[in-house]
């Protein structure tokens, strides 16, 4: 187990209508060019949106578990966080596997830990942020497609969650749940010093410890902006994904920076689609 003694998530995958994507704000202030300006041996890196992204990139728990095996079982490991959040259950279960190893975790947000990633960032049994990072909390934020009664039925699905990471927060911070809950209804984004001014990090990282790849930086963040424009115009994530792959012919490398002539042209159509289908 952890060093600390960190609440588990119990998150139930019926949720019928609703679908977790990262949000649009979150997504919109992430900066994936920051990343840690070396490596370590035992280290895991959480760049990406959380959850399967439609070119079977992002990060996943089948992923992290791999690399935690990898590593292995006693082992420090240190888990290097730059992320807009996305998928709720992905999410927890990367911080029930963190919370279980029974090496020590320290969790370094090197730009953003958002939403989903911010439940990540709680395993660590030291948490440090970077200069300019920011942690930001929320209720559990879904798209959900149906009548009324799916959605009625899907809130009632959230509030359990809403509970668990507000107890997750308050067990890290030593804030009661009831002021970690008024955060999350705050939709709070967080400062490094103010996060470790309220319990919820642990410490600073040196700017010397931070790197801007520029390659990293906005084919991955468009397209994902793409899509969550695409979700709130109520498609579907399979309606979403089926769109990428037809536009881009089934290639992820057209997302990534070798992208083949003409991928930049049929995101910005996409985009501009998704536009004029907003309502």
């Amino acid at each position: 187990m952890s060093l600390l003694k960190l609440p588990e998530i119990r998150a139930d995958h019926r949720l019928g209508a609703a679908q977790f994507d990262a949000r649009p704000d979150a997504l919109e202030r992430w900066q994936p060019e920051i990343r840690a300006a070396t490596e370590a041996a035992n280290s895991i890196s959480i760049y990406d949106a959380i959850g399967e992204g439609w070119d079977g990139n992002g990060v996943t728990a089948k992923r992290i578990g791999a690399a935690l095996r990898a590593i292995g079982a006693d082992k420090e490991v240190q888990v290097n966080v730059n992320s807009p959040g996305g998928d709720f259950f992905e999410g927890v279960a990367i911080y029930n596997m963190l919370r279980q190893h029974a090496g020590k975790v320290t969790v370094r947000v090197m730009g953003l830990a958002a939403s989903a990633a911010s439940v990540i960032a709680m395993a660590g049994d030291e948490i440090l942020m970077g200069d300019g990072a920011f942690l930001m909390v929320h209720n559990a934020w879904a798209v959900a497609i149906g009548n009324r009664h799916d959605m009625a039925d899907a809130a009632k699905r959230l509030e359990p969650f809403d509970a668990a990471m507000a107890g997750v927060y308050a067990a890290r911070s030593g804030m009661t749940v009831a002021e970690a809950a008024a955060l999350m209804d705050k939709e709070t984004w967080i400062g490094a010093a103010q996060a470790v001014e309220d319990g919820l990090a642990t410490g600073l990282i040196d700017s010397k410890d931070i790197k801007q790849d520029a390659s990293a930086h906005m084919p991955r963040k468009t397209l994902a902006l793409v899509e969550a424009s695409m979700a709130r115009a109520g498609h579907s994530r399979s309606v979403r994904r089926e769109a990428f792959k037809a536009l881009f012919n089934g290639t992820p490398g057209a997302a990534d920076d070798a992208a083949t002539p003409g991928a930049g042209e049929a995101a910005a159509l996409l985009l501009s689609l998704t536009n004029s289908l907003k309502v």
